[in-house]
């Protein structure tokens, strides 16, 4: 083969493509010849990895360069920027780090890097960088994930740990075989299952799907939007309010009370509390009885489909499936708790095609067998720095330092940081109220970052240093949800100056007296055998051969086998709860929680409850703001990941995010498919691209994430967003004192057409770019 025309194997986060080269650059993407339902994300490598917003060479803000004393003048996210070469760049990084610690202690040092950077097991830039903040004194962390932090917390003191929700789920097998309904809370959206954590040979849920229902498994579809359904199969479509799956959960179970279908034996055996939430669904205190008439008032959803579907529950085995986005909201533990809880009613739990789960759909390995063993990863090592935060807490934090807080019944203070560094991860994607976080932003002295492209990220940083892509290097990919290992050769050399994660922390190491603490004595390289040798020995204790590491680089991927191949949440406990009690203070399924009572959370009574959201179409509020928005997560790309490659580019209207709203209440609006629209709310407004469909319940918007965040004044605290992202209009507020998550989709706006010439976006055009000279390139 012409050695200017090749193909060269590489793993993401959205799936295994072949990278076709011709004269060494980039020329097309296919995917990986064993996945049966490949996504399109891959095609946006193409014309990305080398474009124009690369950032070229490390950067610093002109006005943080220029500084006297601490603080920099100027504004993150305004200033030009100034080009160095490496040796300053990290010189000036390594004498802030020093400086920071020496003054204030690591404490004040907070280590972001929350994200999704590599699907590489090495190149992983959180692993990388927490690894290094550790090895010269520690960092101020996060704990848990935008995705799921709600449940993160709740889960573990309901059944004693997070199965179900990031791993360990029930199998789709089983369902298939014994399972006979499948009740989705917040649906199952395809789009979610395109992505994995670490890597995908193959996406399974359309096949798996499409399996359930040949053997007549029937699905149900609760959610706000029929998009959110399983695609290629029938479903049932119920839309409901959202933010109200808790009050149709609750009359749900009200029904099996009154009917007598609660299975007593299953509840008096494997849980504890029942007397107490049987009281609270009758209203035997608060005089309501959580009926499904009271239900109906609430979710909109009619009572008698409330009373006939719990009772279809009842009579055949259900798999009651509750999708991450729920718990994305005000008290978003509540319907997890109450999903447990009544699938504990129905007794189903721990028996093949029936119980609860979360997430499926959310990612592609949700309901897949997992391998018995974990893949290793790097090491981080200790972090000797106590402080922590939730991570949906930044904002607060950067605003309040010395404020106390709750936290699943700790009291915990916000530290006082003075540098944020961030590498792998887009706060301005992730983050609610952008507006607020802007401000709270400009408060540290010094913010670094990692950053291959000129995201908003980097723009409001005061040192961008650029690192590669996934095809500028080695490293290997490996997922517990998938047995498909792939040696990530690299495709092309490092675009501009770029360097990776491990190299530029070495060198800092370096300049702090602490490079054998971080590298381990070890190259880039020498850390990829390791980390495979490490995976092969554990295979082969759990009976998987893998080849030694020469033979497998040669052929650059290789499948495992699979020695488990089905599994069943809980059933074990199930089987013997005594020998396998849960790891929760009764060893037992928790639906009422001591634990939880004694915390003294206000309204938070140890049982699950109806709590009224802050926002939501039954809330005053709707009268200035009717309708209700809701961010999920893209189709057209990973997060923010490529939003300036092809496939997103390709998906918007005007440049902008497509912003979904049913036909009817655009008519009331003047709006037409494709018109440029104003979503606003007092926190803050953007710009989006009408779609009108009859698939969304009237009253209720979708805007998914993941535009780069693009200001039309970046001077201006609140200027109006330009692109379509739904975050600055989310509130910047918990769950709840106890899980402390995201509640982005406790959301009301306003929408109106734009009248007149919508100002163009600006996110796609590189900032200016100083050199020592002055001169503008």
């Amino acid at each position: 083969m012409n050695k200017s025309h090749r193909t060269v194997l590489t793993s993401t986060h959205w799936g295994t493509y072949g990278i076709q080269l011709e004269g060494g650059r980039i020329a097309g993407v296919e995917p990986w010849q064993g996945d049966p339902d490949p996504s399109p994300i891959g095609q946006s490598l193409v014309g990305s990895v080398d474009g124009r917003l690369r950032v070229a060479r490390p950067s610093v803000r002109r006005e943080w360069l220029e500084r006297t004393g601490t603080r920099a003048c100027g504004r993150r996210g305004a200033d030009p920027f100034v080009e160095l070469e490496w040796d300053e760049a990290l010189d000036l990084v390594a004498a802030e780090l020093r400086r920071i610690s020496l003054a204030h202690g690591n404490s004040a040092i907070f280590g972001g890097s929350y994200g999704w950077a590599s699907a590489g097991r090495f190149h992983h830039a959180q692993s990388q960088l927490h690894r290094f903040l550790n090895s010269i004194g520690g960092y101020t962390a996060s704990v848990h994930s935008y995705s799921y932090a709600a449940g993160q917390v709740i889960l573990p003191h309901i059944i004693g740990s997070m199965d179900g929700l990031t791993g360990h789920h029930s199998t789709w097998d089983g369902i298939a075989a014994e399972g006979r309904l499948v009740v989705c809370f917040g649906g199952l959206p395809h789009r979610n299952a395109q992505v994995q954590s670490g890597g995908i040979g193959k996406h399974a849920l359309r096949s798996a799907l499409q399996e359930a229902r040949k053997r007549n498994v029937r699905f149900v579809c609760i959610s706000p939007a029929r998009d959110d359904g399983p695609v290629d199969v029938d479903f049932e479509w119920q839309p409901l309010r959202p933010g109200t799956d808790t009050a149709v959960m609750l009359a749900m179970a009200h029904v099996l009370l009154t009917e007598g279908l609660e299975d007593r034996a299953f509840l008096e055996r494997y849980c504890v509390g029942f007397e107490r939430i049987k009281s609270y669904i009758l209203g035997e205190k608060d005089g309501t009885a959580k009926t499904a008439e009271w239900a109906a008032e609430i979710s909109g959803i009619a009572p008698d489909w409330i009373r006939d579907l719990a009772l279809a529950m009842a009579a055949n085995r259900t798999m009651l499936m509750v999708n991450w986005a729920i718990q994305r909201a005000d008290d978003g533990e509540q319907p997890y708790w109450m999903a447990v809880t009544l699938a504990a009613m129905l007794g189903q739990i721990g028996l093949t095609g029936g119980g609860v789960g979360f997430g499926y759909s959310s990612t592609n390995g949700a309901g897949r067998a997992e391998m018995p063993f974990k893949w290793p990863s790097l090491p981080q090592g200790q972090n000797p720095v106590a402080d922590f935060i939730p991570v949906a807490r930044i904002t607060d934090m950067l605003l309040n330092p010395g404020q106390s807080f709750n936290f699943d019944g700790r009291r915990l203070t916000y530290p006082d940081i003075r540098m944020v560094y961030w590498a792998g991860g887009n706060p301005f994607h992730h983050h609610q109220d952008l507006n607020r976080m802007v401000e709270a932003w400009q408060r540290p002295e010094t913010i670094i970052v990692h950053e291959p492209y000129w995201t908003a990220a980097a723009r409001h940083a005061d040192i961008v240093l650029p690192v590669t892509t996934t095809l500028e290097r080695d490293d290997i990919a490996f997922s517990n949800r998938d047995n498909l290992v792939v040696g990530m050769r690299k495709v092309i050399e490092s675009v501009g100056k770029a360097r990776n994660d491990f190299d530029i922390l070495a060198d800092l190491a370096d300049r702090l007296g602490k490079r054998d603490v971080f590298t381990g004595g070890k190259t880039a390289w020498e850390w990829i055998e390791t980390l495979y040798e490490e995976a092969r020995e554990r295979a082969a204790a759990h009976g998987s051969d893998m080849p030694a590491f020469p033979e497998f680089w040669e052929h650059a991927h290789f499948e495992i086998e699979r020695t488990v191949q089905s599994s069943t949440l809980l059933s074990n406990f199930r089987n013997d709860p005594d020998k396998n009690a849960l790891p929760t203070p009764s060893g037992r399924i928790e639906l009422f929680s001591e634990r939880i009572a004694g915390f003294g959370y206000e309204g938070y009574p140890g049982h699950p409850v109806w709590r009224e959201p802050r926002e939501w179409l039954g809330s005053p509020l709707a009268s200035e703001f009717p309708l209700h928005l809701l961010s999920p997560q893209p189709a057209d790309k990973l997060h923010s990941q490529y939003d300036q490659g092809s496939v997103s580019r390709a998906a918007k209207i005007s440049g902008r995010t497509p912003l979904t709203i049913h036909r009817r209440d655009a008519e009331a609006r003047g709006i037409r498919d494709g018109d440029v629209v104003k979503v606003f709310n007092r926190r803050g407004a953007c710009l989006a691209g009408a779609v009108l469909t009859d698939n969304i319940l009237p009253g209720v918007v979708q805007l998914p994430t993941g535009a780069w965040y693009d200001p039309e004044d970046p001077q201006v605290s609140g200027s109006l967003e330009r692109h379509g992202n739904p975050n600055v209009l989310t509130p910047d507020r918990a769950t709840s004192p106890l899980g402390q998550g995201p509640s982005c989709n406790s959301t009301l706006v306003q929408v109106a057409l734009f009248e007149g010439a919508p100002p163009p976006v600006g996110i796609f055009e590189p900032p200016v770019i100083l050199p020592r000279d002055g001169e503008v390139r």
